[in-house]
């Protein structure tokens, strides 16, 4: 007979780690460009509370997500590349509109 697998994977603390720390990241980046280069542009005024409300709901869906990757080796590394895509754009689409 064989043995019966683990039904928690041991990478699951990775996991948490990449979705908490790069998620967070990510979700703020993302809510930064929309503030930029959403409508209205960054003086729009009740801009500011939709910006600042959509942060929760983006990084628990990215939080939530996290657990799909295979490991928590690609979690981060994939996470880490979006982070440094969002960011970048982010910092393209401020030094082009501000």
């Amino acid at each position: 007979m064989s043995a019966k697998p683990d039904a928690i994977r041991p990478d699951w603390w990775s996991k948490t780690f990449a979705g908490a720390v790069l998620g967070g990241a990510l979700a703020l980046a993302l809510a930064g460009l929309f503030a930029w280069a959403g409508p209205g542009g960054i003086g729009a005024g009740e801009k500011a509370q939709v910006v600042m409300w959509s942060i929760a709901p983006l990084w628990m869906t990215v939080f939530a997500l996290v657990y799909l990757f295979r490991t928590g080796l690609r979690a981060g590394l994939w996470l880490g590349g979006a982070n440094v895509l969002a960011y970048s754009l982010l910092f393209y689409v401020r030094s082009s509109l501000g």
